[in-house]
């Protein structure tokens, strides 16, 4: 009996046994211009055994690419696509540069020291207040949301003022909206969401 533990490892397990063996067969054959048939049906068989890759945009190339990575780049034969190497997919990917920007206040996040910079540079006056009136709202939500406290509107314009190096006020007479800190009792059945129901064991009666 064959097993699979003695049989070469599947490369790419999706396409099956039987078309690696297909295309190993077709590495072996000397005529190019057989073996480029030979890879052109392959590519055919590949295609209907996996028609979700027509979902895929330009999946024929895919399909190519596969082809070639299942022969272990042994394959000569004439693509219609740039020939893949193996370098080419071992390369590692370049590593993502992270902006090194601090925060000043966590609470308020990258976004409203977005806002407030865009506000700064504001041309129209009153577009500017009516911005600056929405960012010092949002500042406070998100100190209560933050915190889970109340907060006195005259810290969220300090730094208002602080992050906006003095260039952002709003009129004295406003008064931001009133944000509800969130009770015990909401605390305690958000927390109890977040746990889950108890699963209590039970105790049936069979009767026989």
């Amino acid at each position: 009996m064959d097993y699979n533990t003695q049989r070469n490892k599947l490369i790419i397990s999706e396409y099956g046994r039987n078309i690696q063996r297909m295309i190993e067969y077709a590495t072996e054959i000397e005529d190019r211009e057989e073996r480029n048939r030979a890879a052109r049906a392959i590519i055919d068989v590949m295609g209907n055994l996996n028609p979700h890759l027509r979902d895929i945009h330009d999946f024929t190339h895919k399909l190519w690419d596969h082809l070639f990575i299942i022969s272990d780049f042994n394959l000569d034969v004439d693509s219609p696509y740039p020939i893949p190497t193996r370098q080419s997919f071992e390369e590692k990917p370049k590593l993502l540069k992270y902006p090194n920007r601090k925060i000043k206040y966590m609470h308020y996040g990258k976004i409203i020291e977005d806002m407030i910079e865009k506000a700064i540079n504001w041309e129209d006056e009153a577009e500017k207040e009516v911005m600056t009136e929405m960012i010092a709202n949002q500042m406070k939500k998100a100190y209560v949301s933050w915190n889970q406290d109340n907060v006195n509107d005259d810290t969220i314009l300090a730094h208002l003022r602080e992050m906006s190096d003095g260039k952002l006020e709003v009129k004295p007479d406003m008064k931001l909206v009133h944000v509800q800190e969130p009770s015990s009792n909401q605390q305690r059945t958000y927390k109890k969401k977040r746990k889950g129901p108890k699963r209590h064991n039970q105790k049936r009666n069979y009767k026989n």
